[in-house]
């Protein structure tokens, strides 16, 4: 059984059939209908460069630590290249906004592709960059964010947030990244 569809092709003027098994059959004329195979998916892109799981749990552990030798409740959070947090790590007694502030941090390092203090002392003289900033309530330019590099390369950032006095932050960010220098592969 065919039934005639209301679509028509215009170069022939040709009416189109569509049988119960779903062909295509012209009605008239000599067009002949083809189905055009979907195109394949794309690749899936490849994941961003960044420290490997093991290396970003060692540097948040000891960033953690040496807040604590300093009598600091933070939170600390490393990111790869592409800014998905690999891990999230808050000492006992961290405060929510250290969470946050960390994160926020670590992805102004990046974004920026400079320290987050370094960051902080640019907007007092550049107000585009100040502008910009100020736009972004994630960015934070308190010290405490600092890049991961290998041979130049940027795969992420540590930030660590908490501390009652963002030197502090950058001193344990630091310290975290001493810890998995040398270790990248």
């Amino acid at each position: 059984m065919l039934s005639v569809c209301s679509l028509c092709w215009s170069a022939e003027n040709v009416a189109v059939a569509v049988g119960s098994s779903g062909q295509v059959a012209p009605q008239g004329g000599t067009a002949t209908a083809t189905a055009i195979p979907p195109s394949p998916p794309s690749p899936p892109s490849p994941p961003a460069r960044g420290p490997a799981l093991s290396l970003a749990i060692k540097a948040a552990e000891k960033a953690i630590s040496r807040c604590q030798n300093l009598d600091q409740k933070v939170a600390v959070s490393v990111v790869d290249s592409g800014g998905i947090v690999r891990v999230l790590l808050a000492s006992d007694g961290a405060a929510a906004r250290a969470v946050q502030s960390g994160t926020n941090k670590a992805l102004t390092a990046l974004a920026f592709k400079k320290a987050s203090s370094e960051i902080g002392e640019q907007i007092k003289t550049d107000l585009v960059l100040a502008k910009e900033i100020a736009a972004n309530p994630n960015y934070n330019t308190r010290a405490g964010g600092i890049l991961l590099q290998v041979r130049g390369e940027i795969i992420g950032a540590i930030g660590v947030g908490g501390a009652r006095g963002s030197e502090k932050d950058e001193a344990c960010a630091i310290a975290g990244l001493k810890e998995i220098e040398g270790q990248f592969d």
